[in-house]
């Protein structure tokens, strides 16, 4: 997913989406979380060729996406893999093209949990997609800013249901902002938005214990990437326009 593809390369098939003002840079945790299930949240290392990024995730708003994220990290899919779509203040992507720009095999997609109540945060973590709602795979985002236009609104349609989240980062924002101030150019299939030098995910580890386990499906090539569009609120960054994947 100009021809550029927004968030999977999956992602961003919304009507026109902007990219709020930097936050903080500390993501809340859901608000029914107590102390006691914040000790239980499973947390995914990322070890980048940028540096490291810790992602904590939330299996009681996101049972089944994160069960899938943990399903792949387990099998060791995320290593040598690429952030292949980075777009300053707004997000960054990743998580299916090899430093070659070819796309790995996937599990089947999962069905999404945009209606969790969790928000597309600055620092929070999302299943990218592609016009279907429940078409997310393997790729993710990481939020640069707050991107309230990317939650659940309703399921009249694909626009509409927005991006689940199912975790937040909670060490290397430093690294994804790195990440995100990179210079970016064409490469292989991608018309733009393709950092430079590419961002390599070295490993993916679990380093915090979590109930989530996916159960075995069936794999399959990810053939296609739908439209995606957005429009930025700040002045500095150009307006990005409806990009179809190759």
């Amino acid at each position: 997913m100009l021809k550029r593809s927004l968030l999977p390369l999956l992602l961003l098939v919304c009507a026109p989406l902007y990219a709020g003002q930097p936050g903080s840079g500390k993501v809340p945790a859901p608000a029914s979380s107590t102390a006691k299930t914040q000790a239980a949240l499973p947390e995914v290392l990322l070890k980048t060729s940028e540096g490291n990024i810790t992602i904590e995730l939330f299996p009681n708003k996101s049972p089944k996406s994160v069960a899938n994220f943990l399903e792949y990290v387990r099998s060791g899919f995320y290593s040598n893999t690429v952030f292949h779509r980075v777009i300053a203040g707004y997000i960054i992507q990743g998580g299916i093209y090899t430093p070659q720009l070819v796309q790995k095999r996937t599990r089947d997609p999962i069905p999404a949990e945009s209606d969790n109540g969790l928000s597309n945060l600055r620092g929070t973590v999302s299943v990218a997609r592609g016009a279907d709602p429940d078409s997310g795979t393997s790729q993710f985002f990481i939020n640069l800013v707050d991107n309230r236009r990317l939650d659940f609104i309703n399921k009249q349609s694909g626009q509409t249901w927005g991006y689940t989240v199912f975790g937040k980062v909670v060490q290397g924002m430093d690294v994804v902002d790195k990440i995100g101030n990179l210079p970016t150019h064409a490469q292989g299939p991608f018309a733009g938005d393709v950092p430079k030098p590419l961002v390599v995910i070295e490993s993916a580890t679990i380093v915090g214990a979590g109930p989530a386990t996916a159960s075995s499906a069936p794999t399959h090539v990810t053939s296609t990437i739908p439209s995606t569009t957005k429009k930025k609120a700040s002045a500095q960054h150009r307006a990005k326009t409806k990009a179809k994947a190759r």
